[in-house]
């Protein structure tokens, strides 16, 4: 099969051996996949898979059922199906635990099912399942205008709970302001610390949700209400940094450091559920919306990753497969 390989620090489509679907799992005709940044850390060497998992990169994907694995009944043969993976996605053919595949809403395409997977479980499981938001609790979202953020912006506007956002520039929170946020701050020119009194009303934020890391952490435990929750997903502002105990104790703040892709076949499968429960007849019915910034083909997968490296996207890069 077709896959894309690193070669000397390059994305190449090259040809590996195909795979066949293992016990419980599902064997996809891949037609979409999407470039999350953990595929630019892992092509780095600064994230690698699971132990079991493939090395090929891609934690998405979007196409038909084409076998199915010993116990699987759940799928068959042509189903139209898009899955949360651990590695695998940049290739024509992907196994998959059945549990983390759900079928494809009604009314989207490939493409825009390819979008759907990572993000919305990231998001979903953080900010309702780590972070516990309660309808009407307020949300800061930083990195507003990634795929996570634009995702966690519409499940905020449909929990109710008013969301504010931190982007790299005025056009991308224009954007996010139409998604559903209620206002924002361009880092290159705000410091959102000194905003959080103004967009709370002097309260503070329930829940932060944050791909900075150590960088922002001290101006988000200011930021934070009683009883308020920080959950880091990301470390691109680096990965040490002091932690003001004192504050944390007088506000009795939550810090809760989460990763998907790690987790168990059974979580994973939990939280894909969930999605299918809670989101996928929101995405039925034209409340949520996967956002896609942009599709070309896998061949192009180092135009994609650049595409993300720039910081111009708003929502996914999708690659057509096939």
């Amino acid at each position: 099969m077709k896959a894309v390989v690193v070669e000397q620090g390059k994305l190449v489509l090259g040809t590996v051996p195909d795979v066949v679907p293992g016990v419980g799992e599902v064997l996809i005709r891949n037609r979409a996949t999407a470039v999350n940044r953990a595929d630019l850390a892992q092509r780095a060497g600064a994230y690698p898979p699971p132990p079991g998992a493939s090395e090929i990169l891609g934690l998405e994907c979007a196409g038909e059922v084409v076998a199915v694995g010993e116990g699987v009944a759940r799928y068959a043969v042509g189903d139209r199906v898009c899955a949360l993976l651990a590695g695998g996605g940049y290739a024509e053919l992907v196994n998959v635990p059945a549990g983390q595949a759900l079928p494809i809403p009604r009314g989207l395409d490939f493409e825009q099912a390819a979008a759907l997977p990572e993000v919305f479980a990231t998001a979903y499981l953080n900010l309702f399942g780590e972070a516990r938001l309660a309808v009407g609790e307020s949300v800061l979202l930083h990195a507003g205008a990634s795929g996570v953020g634009t995702a966690a912006i519409q499940l905020c506007r449909h929990n109710h709970s008013p969301c504010f956002v931190t982007v790299g520039s005025d056009a991308k929170l224009a954007q996010c302001i139409e998604l559903g946020a209620s206002g924002g701050a361009n880092r290159h020119t705000d410091e959102f610390g000194d905003k959080v009194a103004e967009w709370t009303d002097g309260h503070g934020f329930d829940v932060i949700l944050d791909p900075v890391g150590a960088r922002y952490l001290e101006a988000n435990l200011k930021g934070l209400a009683a009883d308020g929750r920080l959950v880091i997903i990301g470390l691109m502002g680096g990965a040490t940094a002091e932690l003001p105990l004192g504050l944390m104790m007088m506000k009795r703040l939550r810090v809760i450091g989460s990763t998907l892709r790690a987790r168990s076949i059974a979580a994973k499968s939990a939280v894909m559920d969930e999605l299918q429960r809670v989101v996928w007849p929101l995405i039925e019915a034209g409340t949520v919306k996967p956002i896609v910034d942009t599709v070309v083909p896998l061949a192009d997968a180092e135009a994609a990753h650049a595409r993300v490296a720039s910081d111009q996207t708003v929502g996914k890069v999708v690659m057509s497969v096939g």
